[in-house]
């Protein structure tokens, strides 16, 4: 393997909250396990409920099915691996596992910021130009543009995994988090990382701050135009639509910019809480914003409990 030539390392240990007494260890998990087991839930749903009922087979709904998809990717990438070291005294990952876990967790990771601005450009075009949306926003279109979200992430996941792991590591071997991130991975390299942090800087720029420009740009036009219409439902609706994105973009890209563009200036620990947040919670999370709050979705829910049942 061309990125191990370098290195004393065979292994890593993941410290995760292994600081935190037995106690509050088995409570964390307790809590972590509900949450997994609340997003796969949740998010299975919504890919179930979308793809059955063909009212709900929109490019709006189309975008948010993927982001379930996406979702569990995630969630799954972190979520079993620390389960399992809050049980075991055996926190140890591979050197492979470590890098195959980096790939798995940033592919769906940078995916899911994309895709936001997308979702956020759908709307732009519903509200703010709806006589052109079925053209603007065709199937072929839709499935251009999904594929090209997932594309370009792989590859800028790729591209950063392969560089991180061509450092050399010589020891110690503990990585301060609960999965092997970016920033924890750096701190063991026994070589000049400053590239790698400029990289990871340039990356983020393209991931998460050029994004969520993109998602503000979009909301500024959509106000303006609700603003706009006199209809009052007309109003509520599109409020309604919107509010739920805006909820999710918020605790995503706040926690993630928080951890991955400011937090040089941040302890470990509160990074560790952070990224709790936005690969464990949000996860979970954005199944209820988007469809709990959704009418069209709501019926659709009632359906297809009704036709279980009878």
């Amino acid at each position: 393997m061309i990125w191990n030539n370098h290195t004393s390392i065979t292994k890593f240990v993941l410290l995760g909250f292994s600081r935190l007494p037995s106690e509050l260890q088995m409570v964390l998990f307790g809590a972590i396990l509900v949450i997994y087991l609340t997003t796969l839930i949740g998010n299975i749903m919504a890919i179930v409920i979308i793809t059955v009922d063909p009212l709900l087979h929109t490019p709006m709904y189309w975008f948010l099915k993927n982001l379930s998809i996406i979702e569990i990717c995630f969630t799954t990438s972190v979520a079993p691996k620390m389960l399992g070291d809050l049980l075991s005294k055996d926190k140890s990952i591979s050197f492979m596992g470590c890098a195959t876990q980096m790939v798995f967790f940033f592919t769906p990771g940078q995916n899911e910021c994309l895709l936001l601005a997308v979702m956020a450009y759908d709307r732009y075009v519903a509200i703010c130009d709806p006589l052109h949306y079925t053209t603007v926003m065709s199937w072929f279109i839709c499935i251009r543009l999904m594929i090209s979200t997932w594309l370009a992430s792989l590859l800028m996941t790729l591209a950063q995994t392969i560089f991180i792991f061509s450092l050399s590591y010589c020891g110690p071997n503990e990585i301060n988090h609960f999965f092997c991130d970016v920033s924890p991975m750096l701190d063991l390299a026994c070589e000049d990382t400053s590239m790698n942090k400029v990289s990871i800087f340039v990356d983020g720029i393209i991931v998460l701050l050029m994004p969520f420009a993109l998602i503000l740009f979009s909301y500024i036009n959509i106000l303006f135009t609700i603003l706009r219409i006199r209809s009052v439902e007309g109003k509520r609706r599109a409020f309604s639509t919107c509010s739920s994105h805006l909820t999710s973009v918020t605790l995503f890209y706040g926690t993630a910019i928080s951890v991955y563009m400011i937090g040089s200036n941040q302890t470990r620990d509160t990074d560790k809480f952070c990224s709790l947040l936005y690969c464990i919670v949000t996860p979970m999370l954005n199944p209820m914003i988007y469809c709990l709050r959704n009418q069209e979705f709501k019926k659709a829910f009632q359906n297809f409990v009704g036709k279980i049942s009878t």
